[in-house]
C-alpha cells in the first residue's frame, strides 16, 4: 500500500465543502443580523435590559475586548547585589513570622506533679445514658415480611 494516497493540496474528502463556503455563510449570517439589528436593535436591547438584566450585562461583558498582551519583565536580573541581599533578608523575616505567627516564646521549666487518686464516689457514678440505645427497640436482624404479590395484568 502506498504511503501517500493524496497529492499535495488535495483533500481527503472529495465531496467536502468548497473553498470559501464558510466565509460566504459567515458573511450572509452577519449581513442578516446587521439588517435585523438596524430595524429592531434598540427596542430589543431595551427589552432585554428591562426583562433580563443578567443577559444584558453578559452581552456587554462579551463586547469588551480581552487584554491579551502581557508584558513580562525579569526584575531579579535587573537588581544589584545589595538589592538582592536586602530582598532575601526581607523574605527570610517574612518566612519566620509566617512559621511562628505572632506566638511568643515563654521560658520556664517543667515540674513533675502526681495526679490525685480517683475518689470512690466517682467510681459508682451512673454512666450517661445513650439516647440512641434508649430509642432502639431491638438489636439484631429484623424478621423479613413477605411481599404482597400483584395480580397478573391479564386477570
Amino acid at each position: 500500500m502506498p504511503n501517500n494516497l493524496w497529492q499535495p493540496g488535495q483533500s481527503g474528502n472529495l465531496a467536502g465543502r468548497t473553498r470559501g463556503s464558510r466565509n460566504k455563510l459567515t458573511e450572509a449570517v452577519v449581513c442578516a443580523l446587521l439588517r435585523d439589528f438596524s430595524r429592531h436593535g434598540e427596542k430589543a436591547i431595551a427589552r432585554v435590559r428591562q426583562t433580563q438584566p443578567g443577559v444584558y450585562l453578559k452581552v456587554l461583558a462579551l463586547l469588551i475586548p480581552k487584554q491579551d498582551k502581557l508584558e513580562h519583565s525579569n526584575t531579579i536580573k535587573e537588581m544589584s547585589d545589595e538589592e538582592l541581599e536586602g530582598s532575601i533578608a526581607i523574605l527570610k523575616a517574612m518566612m519566620t513570622t509566617q512559621a511562628f505567627g505572632s506566638a511568643h516564646l515563654i521560658e520556664g521549666k517543667a515540674e513533675l506533679v502526681a495526679l490525685p487518686e480517683p475518689a470512690a464516689a466517682t467510681a459508682h457514678a451512673p454512666k450517661p445514658k445513650n439516647r440512641l440505645m434508649l430509642q432502639a427497640v431491638a438489636v439484631g436482624p429484623r424478621e423479613r415480611t413477605p411481599r404482597k404479590m400483584r395480580r397478573p395484568a391479564g386477570e
